[in-house]
């Protein structure tokens, strides 16, 4: 198809054109001019595909496979829009014309600073590369070439397949083109990074790259970010970051390019971690593309919900190649460089600004591999790590990159007396410390969040400090403390909804009051929308207060399943979140208790003490079977013990399209039976889980009204996670403009001076 020929032009024109400027920057330099039309035909063409991609999707032009995969007629315009990087060939695609875009202006950026002729010769490379893989993942198959057995040449289908309803938010139109400028953007400090290896200007670069390092911090950090808000929001998840793999995945090149800054400005100031910074801007955009290997090679497919599926072992061995040739290049220079990269100055002491930021590096490359090796493992094992591991690591380094960040805000570029660093540090402490008492007066007695509360409160009143004093002598000056502030802001939002969040499933049965941990919870009904989706309605009452929760519930077409959207009121203190499990027709009888219980966990339910053990898959059979035909009847193993007997049961239901359609229990005693009531499929790692029911054995499924099946969660002070996120941003923005000002100051210096012969490799 024609998006496809203009896709080769694109790649072809991409690696004509870094054949040529890495020509010319090895003595042809008369070849820059073809270098450069090259590379602007490669924008051209990418350009010319993402219109062409976004023109068929609009026209739905279900003739394009892609198109007729992601994509419907009853869509509105803003989710038709979003179906451009749905898939895995229309974030390529994406990805490839945010790189374009970048080298465009990395070449404008270069030229200034005499350096066009190698770093677009590298960034070209990088650039071929991707377009290589949209090339091959190409977005403009014909639909009858992707099903050849079902279409006929020609053959359109009159609809398409649809967008996945877990897609179908307003922030699949945000947060997916964000996470893609933060990758593009990071291939820049690697080309910088490469460059500057390949000329030998080991010291000058560090000025050159810190703008672009920054902006793929607030670029990346924030696309992130935006995903932690839709998992809380829209998924389910009960949290803001489940710790999934592919979330991991994009957060590692984040930590890595967060402790590049760092290190920057510490070369930027005196030349310290000269070797650092090059192995970290390498290794930044080799996870980058690790990330990719790990979401969409499909190697994650049993790890991750979020993970694509398998695209082939072509595609599969490219993006391994990738890695590692990446891996080859960066690294390879870098050891051949490694005794040339003295530094120009030596670090010594404790108490000076420099050594603090090179040791808040340290920690936060440790927090990179820990997530790493927790990311990695199943690749290893076959076996997903629980969240449980990265918040009992997670906490430790917490802790301690609070210290350093307060610490180091205390000290100077020169060394500093003990004494006048604690001097400065005094009010802070002190400030911090009376909160934290007051904490603990409030009845948080548990080591681990008090520590992690003062050392948290101490890093924010220091920051906040600091803040002042830069504001009195540049206002942009504050950026790098105001993202301090933020920072610490989000500590204690993780520590309050990390350590304090409260959450019971419970039955709601329509119209009946039920008080779940202080709140005052009934279910008033539900109501169908237009979209064939239903509300259902949690009103709610917490002291004098009143509020209503409106949960969404809906079977999707799209995987003939129950999708779950839950939903949460927010407090000045606390969110009040209900996330949907199941709608029951009605409360089963007895005494209607009802707990929820994941695998392997133990719960205490009417007297006994029950451990679910697994599932247990059943044949069908007379009765149950007549009840739903089309059903799955799944048992649950189950340990219980009273006093000093213990037995195993196994109550037995018929799910269909995730509900229950019937269900048989098992008597504990003459007054109590055991029911399996709903079961959910874990998304965070944590596995599976089932809601149990004591019943009154015989009693009634009619008997009483439908009854509403949800988790509710009390999360305190998870509002400070935005919060901070929000001032983090914007202080690392104003960093990023005064940085880009002092770049502007130096092209003038530069533009004057004539550009020296490049080094040979």
């Amino acid at each position: 198809m024609t998006g496809t020929i203009i896709l080769w032009v694109a790649f072809v024109a991409s690696l004509i054109g870094a054949i040529l400027y890495q020509r010319a920057a090895t003595g042809k330099a008369r070849l820059v001019r073809e270098a450069r039309w090259s590379l602007m035909t490669s924008v051209v063409a990418i350009l010319a595909a993402a219109v062409l991609l976004f023109f068929y999707i609009m026209q739905h032009r279900f003739d394009v496979n892609y198109v007729y995969g992601y994509s419907s007629r009853d869509l509105p315009t803003y989710l038709l829009v979003t179906t451009f990087w749905a898939g895995q060939e229309g974030s390529f695609l994406l990805w490839a014309t945010f790189g374009a875009l970048f080298g465009l202006l990395l070449r404008s950026y270069a030229r200034s600073r005499r350096i066009e002729y190698e770093v677009m010769a590298v960034y070209g490379f990088l650039q071929t590369v991707m377009l290589l893989l949209v090339v091959i993942k190409t977005p403009f198959t014909p639909v009858w070439e992707a099903f050849p057995n079902d279409l006929q040449v020609g053959q359109v289908p009159p609809d398409g397949r649809g967008l996945n309803p877990l897609l179908q938010n307003m922030w699949m139109a945000i947060h997916p083109p964000i996470l893609f400028i933060g990758f593009a953007a990071l291939a820049v400090p690697f080309a910088l990074a490469v460059t500057a290896l390949w000329r030998r200007t080991y010291h000058e670069w560090a000025s050159v790259a810190l703008p672009w390092v920054l902006f793929s911090v607030v670029a990346l950090g924030s696309g992130l970010m935006l995903g932690g808000y839709w998992a809380y929001g829209v998924l389910g998840w009960g949290g803001w970051w489940g710790w999934d793999p592919v979330e991991n995945a994009s957060l590692i090149p984040w930590l890595v390019a967060v402790g590049l800054l760092h290190t920057l400005l510490v070369q930027k100031k005196n030349g310290g971690f000269a070797r650092t910074n090059f192995l970290l801007a390498v290794l930044a955009y080799v996870l980058v593309v690790h990330s990719t290997f790990l979401t969409r090679s499909g190697i994650l497919g049993d790890a991750s919900v979020h993970s694509f599926t398998d695209p082939g072992t072509f595609i599969y061995t490219l993006l391994l190649l990738w890695v590692l040739s990446l891996a080859f290049i960066g690294l390879g220079l870098l050891a051949r460089r490694w005794k040339d990269l003295t530094p120009t100055s030596v670090v010594t002491g404790i108490w000076r600004k420099d050594s603090m930021l090179g040791w808040t590096s340290v920690v936060i490359g440790l927090l990179a591999f820990i997530v790493f090796i927790g990311t990695n493992w199943p690749i290893v094992s076959n076996a997903s790590v629980e969240p449980s591991f990265y918040n009992k690591t997670g906490v430790p380094i917490g802790i301690l990159l609070a210290v350093l960040l307060g610490v180091s805000l205390a000290l100077q570029w020169e060394e500093v007396p003990f004494a006048v660093a604690f001097k400065r540090m005094l009010v802070s402490l002190a400030g911090a410390a009376a909160v934290t008492a007051v904490i603990f007066f409030m009845g948080v007695t548990d080591v681990l969040p008090l520590l992690f509360s003062l050392t948290s409160l101490f890093a924010l009143f220091m920051s906040i400090r600091a803040a002042f004093v830069m504001y009195r002598v540049e206002a942009l000056a504050t950026g790098g403390p105001l993202a301090h502030t933020g920072l610490a802001i989000v500590f204690l939002g993780v520590i309050g909804s990390g350590f304090y969040s409260e959450q019971k499933t419970v039955s709601l049965p329509q119209g009946q009051t039920v008080e779940v941990m202080g709140y005052q919870l009934t279910y008033a009904g539900n109501a169908p929308t237009p979209d064939g989706k239903f509300i259902f309605t949690v009103n709610a009452k917490h002291g004098e207060s009143a509020f209503s929760a409106m949960p969404v519930m809906f079977r999707s077409d799209y995987n003939n399943s129950v999708m779950r959207n839950p939903d949460y009121v927010s407090f000045l203190t606390r969110d009040f979140y209900v996330e949907p499990v199941s709608l029951e027709p009605g409360q089963r009888g007895g005494q209607g208790q009802m707990v929820q219980v994941p695998k392997g966990g133990t719960v205490e339910i009417a007297g006994y003490v029950v451990t679910f053990e697994r599932f247990e898959m059943q044949p069908h059979a007379a009765g149950m079977a007549q009840q739903a035909e089309s059903g799955m009847r799944i048992g649950a193993v189950l340990k219980v013990k009273k006093d000093r007997q213990i037995r195993t049961v196994t109550p037995v239901s018929v799910f269909a399209q995730g509900e229950v359609q019937s269900s048989k229990g098992e008597p504990l005693d003459g007054q109590t039976e055991l029911r399996l009531v709903g079961m959910n499929i874990g998304m965070s790692g944590e596995g599976s889980t089932i809601v149990l029911e004591a019943a009154v054995p015989g009693a009634s499924a009619t008997a009483t009204p439908e009854a509403l099946v949800v988790e509710a969660s009390v999360k305190p002070f998870i509002s400070l996670v935005w919060i901070g996120a929000l001032i983090c941003f914007f202080g690392v923005m104003l960093a990023l403009v005064r940085r880009r000002r002092e770049g502007l100051e130096a092209e003038v210096e530069v533009a004057s001076q004539h550009r020296p012969e490049p080094a040979s490799a």
